[in-house]
């Protein structure tokens, strides 16, 4: 159960991330990061790792995009 709950997490935070890849949206990924760690959390806590990768995927392209906008944009 909290596999799924954590896969959900990451499709909600997918939602937000990916149009906050156009430029000037890239604070968005500030609004997605504390739902990508939930979701790495209930990842975590379930016994499959699926959620906690997929969670994880997600979170490594909002960090590329902050860091690329440099931190802001």
């Amino acid at each position: 159960m909290l596999n799924v709950l954590s896969i959900l997490t990451g499709l909600i935070s997918l939602v937000i991330v990916i149009p906050a890849t156009i430029p000037l949206l890239g604070w968005a990924n500030w609004l997605a990061l504390p739902l990508i760690a939930i979701g790495v959390v209930l990842g975590a806590l379930s016994s499959s790792n699926h959620g906690r990768n997929f969670c994880m995927i997600v979170g490594l392209i909002a960090v590329v995009r902050l860091s690329l906008g440099g931190g802001l944009l």
